[in-house]
């Protein structure tokens, strides 16, 4: 019995006592820049109003962390990022909807404290494309989808609420090759002759709460 008490003792002493695992929950806004989309939109659809370099993004995330080590966090991550733009014209209106579904693969550096935690990193992974388009007088609208690769960086800090509780707030940056939308051998417009990318840089804030166990 003695034994085994012992060998229960050491185990508990040896075992990680930090938390293990982490799992967040958040919603944010990135500014964006698309330059070939810019551009597409400055000049065949409205040259009149010209878009500005960067515009707002929604970004809605969640993330599941695991501490390798007390310093070291390694996360699977899935965002999703949306943004729109209309426009009315005199033959009628313009919109363009667009969706990003964002898994990452990421590795963080881990500072912890009492009731509070950051953490430093970044990582990658696939990025899917999918736009729907609505023509001035077509109304239906068609949907291009495109496969590319994105990369993060990021810094995240967390305070204690309560409990197992955190309130997260975090700083992203991103580079996003996100590729051409298409629909068959059309791309936006409905066009074979114009090849639009969706590539992207973007830096944004996220608020969200997160939950250590």
């Amino acid at each position: 019995m003695k034994k085994y008490f012992s060998l229960i003792s050491i185990l508990l002493v040896s075992f990680p006592m930090y938390a293990q695992y982490q799992a967040r929950a958040s919603m944010g806004i990135d500014f964006v820049s698309t330059p070939s989309l810019t551009d597409y939109i400055n000049i065949y659809i409205q040259p009149a109003t010209q878009l500005g370099s960067f515009n707002s993004a929604v970004v809605f995330s969640g993330e599941l962390g695991y501490n390798v080590e007390s310093n070291f966090q390694i996360g699977i991550e899935l965002a999703y990022s949306l943004n729109s733009y209309t426009s009315s014209l005199l033959n009628g209106q313009y919109d363009l909807s667009y969706g990003i579904i964002m898994p990452s693969l990421n590795a963080y550096y881990l500072i912890s404290g009492e009731g509070y935690n950051f953490k430093f990193g970044g990582g990658g992974g696939v990025r899917l494309v999918s736009a729907d388009e609505s023509l001035p007088g077509l109304g239906a609208a068609i949907n291009y989808s495109s496969t590319g690769v994105g990369f993060i960086l990021r810094v995240e800090g967390n305070t204690l609420l309560g409990g197992n509780f955190y309130a997260s707030i975090g700083g992203d940056l991103r580079y996003d090759i996100n590729g051409k939308p298409s629909n068959g051998d059309n791309f936006l417009g409905g066009r074979s002759d114009i090849s639009t990318n969706f590539n992207s840089f973007s830096a944004g804030i996220k608020l969200g709460i997160s939950y250590l166990f």
